[in-house]
């Protein structure tokens, strides 16, 4: 039987009269890639926040990683990576120093931030400049800097909202590459991403809009369903349906 690794039962986040999140219910398992899809104000950073203890539920329920989302958000934040839509390291710190302030936050000992250190150093070929000003970084190398530092302390579920925004296309590709490696090793990834291409890559992608999923299965099923060739496709086939339905069209 798989692991589960998040499972959500109705839940919901309120803003004021504004519902972000609506009674959505998810079941993620252990090693699998989970892609989060939707226009803006759809709901998916609300989403994460809440499963990342960042933002307390509304209604519903939600585990992480075992934990319950609403009274253990901090044993949650002991076991998850986090990598935001903006870059979140330091750009007047070097590369290595940056790594190093991050170990430190996870709790990781000198030895063993200096074993990740090199490891992560050697995976982005960033060993010669380990020492150079993270600003100076090319965006692609920003991103994949990121990503290794919120995996330093080898979280079981690591939580990625739109980690290739501003990243060129071979980058967004290399980075594509380790996620899945990472995947490999039993490791689950939440992902976020405006971009449709990325998609196909998820192990299942579920589609929001205006809070809630309308479409949640693996990439192959969901463009056999909806008969199309590309998961851009049937995400342009479902915002119409949206736009159409009778709800909208009496709004």
């Amino acid at each position: 039987m798989n692991e589960t690794a998040v499972k959500t039962e109705n839940l919901t986040r309120k803003f004021g009269d504004f519902t972000a999140v609506d009674r959505v219910s998810i079941e993620v398992n252990r090693g699998e890639i989970f892609g989060f899809l939707g226009a803006n104000g759809a709901g998916k950073t609300t989403m994460i926040r809440m499963l990342c203890g960042l933002l307390v539920p509304t209604g519903g329920m939600g585990h992480v990683a075992g934990f319950d989302i609403r009274t253990e958000s901090e044993k949650i934040k002991q076991n998850i990576g986090y990598m935001s839509q903006k870059f979140s390291l330091y750009n007047d710190l070097t590369i290595s120093e940056n790594i190093d302030f991050y170990g430190g936050i996870y709790g990781l000992s000198p030895a063993e931030v200096k074993e990740k250190k090199i490891r992560i150093l050697k995976e982005l070929n960033l060993i010669r400049w380990a020492n150079s000003m993270t600003a100076d970084l090319p965006p692609g190398f920003k991103q994949g800097l990121a990503l290794g530092t919120a995996m330093l302390h080898d979280p079981p579920i690591v939580f990625l909202d739109e980690p290739t925004s501003g990243v060129d296309p071979a980058s967004r590709r290399e980075f594509w590459e380790v996620i899945h490696q990472s995947a490999a090793k039993g490791i689950t990834i939440f992902v976020t991403t405006h971009f449709m291409d990325e998609a196909e890559y998820c192990n299942r992608i579920s589609i929001m809009s205006a809070g809630s999923i309308i479409a949640l299965d693996t990439p192959r099923n969901l463009k056999k369903h909806h008969q199309r060739d590309s998961i851009q496709q049937v995400f342009i086939d479902l915002m119409k349906e949206e736009t159409q339905s009778p709800e909208n069209r009496a709004g």
